[in-house]
């Protein structure tokens, strides 16, 4: 599996209703500092209503304002239609919404 698969089953894998930040996509990948490659990787979805890239966000909680498929209004859309809500500054609250996977062994 390449990095990109990697990077997409990770993403697939973010339940609805919770976010991933780039760094913690990066790191469930094996490569905690590919943080640049995972936002490279979303802007190239090839399925984006099978791989939810909205779902990730930034280290603060921050919306993409390039989000690929319309902008950060968008992603903002559709976090809150999964029932992500938003701090008063419009980052997403991490220590309510953060998944992290559990590692395989």
């Amino acid at each position: 599996m390449n990095t990109y698969e990697k990077i997409y089953e990770i993403v697939r894998g973010i339940p609805r209703g919770r976010v991933m930040t780039y760094g913690g996509v990066a790191a469930a990948s094996g490569n905690p500092r590919l943080c640049r490659v995972v936002g490279y990787a979303l802007h190239r979805n090839p399925s984006p209503g099978e791989i939810p890239c909205h779902r990730v966000v930034n280290h603060e909680g921050r919306l993409a304002p390039s989000f690929a498929f319309g902008g950060d209004e968008v992603q903002r859309a559709l976090l809150s239609a999964e029932g992500v809500e938003f701090l008063s500054d419009g980052r997403v609250d991490l220590d309510r919404y953060r998944y992290i996977p559990l590692m395989k062994r």
